[in-house]
């Protein structure tokens, strides 16, 4: 048997036990593994659907051009389906999505416009006002919009609700997913309950995103939106796709837990999948949980993990970028205190007074080979001086080495006790001065940068040669 084209192997995803992550959990707990689909995401599904809808309703003739803004995997699923049925995509998506993601849509021939995160989703420069633009401006085209197109929903109530009724034989009682557009847990939620209206279906949303406090109160609260790392799920808008009514209880999730179980699906199941994975299955283990004592070993919960682990290969499985967003688990003991005392070549930390000249301070960094000072006046740390800054001075104005430290100076480094531990520590390397200075108990002070912490962990981590960690 052979397919037509690549269209022919989307769905008949498979269901997997968990086996580890579900001890002492009751009922069976099944993932539907969705990374298996040819564009490896449960988005495929709804890239046919969305345009076979268009292309009835007229609105996509032959040769036309596609038009989507995406988090990626939709943009890879609707690109498979323009190339089987010969349209051209355009893409519109965000700089907060992953290399991995962008490349692919155009190794498959899209053209990509990548777009701010951080704008309201009225701004011209979002990613949804552009998409709109560009459908308006060029001929023979049409924005497919999964957010409130009905044919995304249809999608899952015609494959992957029939899917899970079918292939545990009716027995499913609970239906655990995370939810962007709302297509997949609406359509998929709309099947199974007109099979069996107790069928519980229980959302995950990720800190940020305004859906867990709708559906519990109604309020569409904007001081619910704000940023956060995980990809391609929750929304700063209420998606027409979305359902709130085909959906029994609501549970939400940080970054951190959502990192974190990414990587255990992989290590501890083989289930190497994507962050919204992660946080499909923390929100729902951490729900079962909770409700074990309405839930009984009969029970059969599925679980819908939506994307390959391949798009984040730079980013939730590089332990640089892990460990940067305080999201590797924490080695006991490290604290800056330890960052300090471990690290390879002892630091002096050199201040300079607001009132020095800027070339006093240029001297100082170039003698001592440092690129940045804290500016201290009398006891308080007031602010920093950065080369960067000094050079922007320098090229503003050549006669500004006369120029007072305090002309120049920026925000001061965050300051914290040496007690700290190594993830808050680098929650607040985070920020752009990229260093902190730790106040040590003599009322001294160091200075760390995250090259020092990346250094010593790399160190902790690495085996000795009788094969044990080296201490």
């Amino acid at each position: 048997m052979w397919h037509d084209n690549i269209l022919g192997a989307i769905g008949s995803t498979p269901l997997i036990r968990l086996n580890r992550l579900s001890r002492g959990l009751p009922g069976t707990i099944l993932v539907k593994l969705e990374a298996t689909n040819p564009g490896g995401s449960v988005k495929d599904r709804i890239g046919i659907s969305m345009i076979k809808a268009a292309e009835e309703a007229g609105k996509l003739k032959p040769g036309g051009t596609i038009i989507e803004c995406t988090s990626g995997n939709t943009g890879a699923g609707v690109a498979l389906a323009a190339i089987a049925l010969g349209y051209r995509c355009i893409f519109t998506t965000t700089d907060k999505q992953s290399k991995e993601k962008i490349d692919v849509l155009r190794a498959l021939g899209a053209e990509v416009h990548v777009c701010p995160t951080h704008v309201p989703p009225d701004d011209p420069r979002s990613y949804y006002s552009l998409a709109r633009a560009l459908a308006d401006e060029i001929p023979n085209s049409f924005h497919l919009n999964q957010y409130d197109n009905p044919a995304n929903a249809q999608a899952h109530y015609e494959t992957t609700g029939p899917e899970l009724w079918n292939d545990t034989d009716g027995r499913i009682t609970h239906f655990i997913a995370g939810a962007g557009t709302g297509g997949t847990i609406s359509g998929t939620a709309r099947f199974l309950k007109e099979q069996n209206p107790d069928i519980k279906i229980v959302g995950v949303d990720p800190l940020g995103s305004v859906y867990y406090k709708y559906f519990h109160t109604g309020e569409f609260d904007e001081s619910e939106i704000y940023p956060y790392l995980t990809e391609g799920v929750g929304e700063d808008i209420l998606a027409g796709n979305m359902d709130f009514k085909l959906v029994d209880d609501y549970v939400r999730v940080d970054d951190r837990q959502s990192m974190q179980m990414t990587r255990r699906l992989s290590r501890d199941e083989g289930l190497f999948v994507g962050q919204s994975c992660g946080m499909a299955a923390a929100g729902a283990l951490n729900w079962i949980s909770d409700h074990r004592g309405e839930i009984g070993d009969d029970a059969v919960i599925v679980i819908l993990l939506p994307d390959s682990g391949f798009r984040y290969l730079s980013k939730t499985y590089d332990d640089n970028w892990m460990r940067g967003h305080g999201f590797l688990e924490e080695p006991p003991g490290v604290t800056a205190a330890a960052v300090v005392s471990q690290r390879r070549q002892d630091r002096t930390v050199l201040f300079v007074d607001p009132e020095s000249t800027l070339e006093e301070a240029i001297g100082s960094m170039a003698g001592h080979g440092i690129s940045q000072l804290p500016v201290m006046e009398g006891d308080e740390i007031v602010g920093s001086l950065t080369e960067t800054a000094i050079l922007n001075h320098l090229i503003a104005n050549p006669d500004a080495r006369a120029n007072k430290v305090r002309s120049a100076m920026g925000d001061p480094l965050p300051v914290v006790p040496d007690s700290i531990g190594i993830r808050e520590l680098s929650a607040h390397l985070e920020t752009e001065l990229g260093a902190v200075l730790v106040k040590r108990t003599d009322n001294g002070f160091d200075i760390i940068t995250k090259s020092d912490v990346i250094g010593v962990l790399a160190l902790s981590q690495q085996p000795s040669r009788n094969g044990n960690k080296s201490d």
